[in-house]
């Protein structure tokens, strides 16, 4: 009988740990290549951390984040969902000035929005973000991230109806003595529907395994070595008198030779036999699966 669990309407969209640890799987993969990619990019060396994947209301995730900021909406195609991006601009605008020529990174306090100039270039590094990000997703489903629109006051931002559940993924990038955070939120629901996607698509693939496909995966497996064993109940004994034990010893078993013995399969069981005499040879004949 399943047990009772604590269920929130306000966030009927949460979904499970071992999802949230898939999720963690597919963005280290996206962190380390967004660090290679970057690296080649600016023509420094770049490191990218996962801190976390977790989830939360939009509210909340919009209240975590700095202000002014650099923020970027996303469309997830083919996908009827939208996604933000959001990128510390203490990390942004030393990236600009990287890509126009400057020296030595050192920390920038900038409290100011971007001109048209610097968005432009900042577009730049958002394509190859998000196409580092699409990569990642492909062993999930196929999605193509596009920027919809650039804000800078997460307040204002009204994409998501402020209950809604997200789950919002933090790295951080590192250049030179410089580092700060990038953001990325997805609504739950549409993580939700991806997963499900990928397993529908897996299943789809075993469902349709030829009569050749199946005889090779036989044949790679046929020859491999298992441990049976049959299993007959024995006594409690105390752990000295089992090192008192010598040649011609009896012990006594609670188990009647009239009924039945396990026979394990790698110490797991998988039938149930009798014990009987083949050509003269004690054996186990199988009367039924455990």
């Amino acid at each position: 009988m399943a047990l009772a669990q604590r269920y929130d309407f306000r966030r009927s969209d949460r979904i499970p740990k071992e999802q949230i640890r898939a999720l963690r799987a597919v963005h280290d993969t996206f962190a380390r290549s967004l660090a290679s990619s970057l690296s080649a990019y600016l023509r420094t060396y770049v490191t990218v951390n996962l801190i976390s994947v977790e989830q939360l209301s939009f509210r909340e995730l919009m209240g975590c984040l700095p202000s002014p900021t650099c923020l970027s909406v996303l469309r997830m195609k083919p996908f009827d969902g939208i996604a933000i991006l959001e990128m510390n601009p203490g990390l942004a605008f030393p990236m600009i000035e990287l890509l126009l020529g400057g020296g030595k990174i050192k920390p920038l306090v900038v409290q100011r929005e971007m001109t048209l100039i610097e968005q432009q270039i900042l577009n730049g590094l958002l394509a190859l973000i998000l196409q580092n990000l699409a990569l990642s997703w492909q062993g999930v489903a196929t999605v193509e991230f596009a920027v919809d629109s650039h804000e800078t006051e997460p307040g204002l931002v009204h994409v998501l109806p402020p209950n809604e559940a997200v789950v919002s993924i933090a790295t951080e990038i590192q250049l030179g003595e410089t580092s700060g955070m990038m953001t990325i939120g997805m609504p739950s629901s549409i993580v939700k529907l991806l997963r499900q996607k990928s397993d529908q698509q897996w299943t789809a693939r075993r469902s349709n395994a030829t009569d050749d496909e199946i005889e090779r995966t036989l044949g790679h497996v046929e020859m491999s070595m298992l441990d049976l064993e049959a299993r007959i109940e024995g006594s409690v004994v105390r752990f000295d008198d089992l090192l008192e034990l010598s040649e011609g010893d009896i012990l006594q078993f609670e188990q009647r030779t009239t009924e039945m013995v396990s026979l394990m399969v790698n110490k797991l069981p998988k039938w149930r036999g009798r014990v009987q005499v083949n050509a003269g040879r004690k054996a186990v004949a199988i009367q039924k699966a455990c």
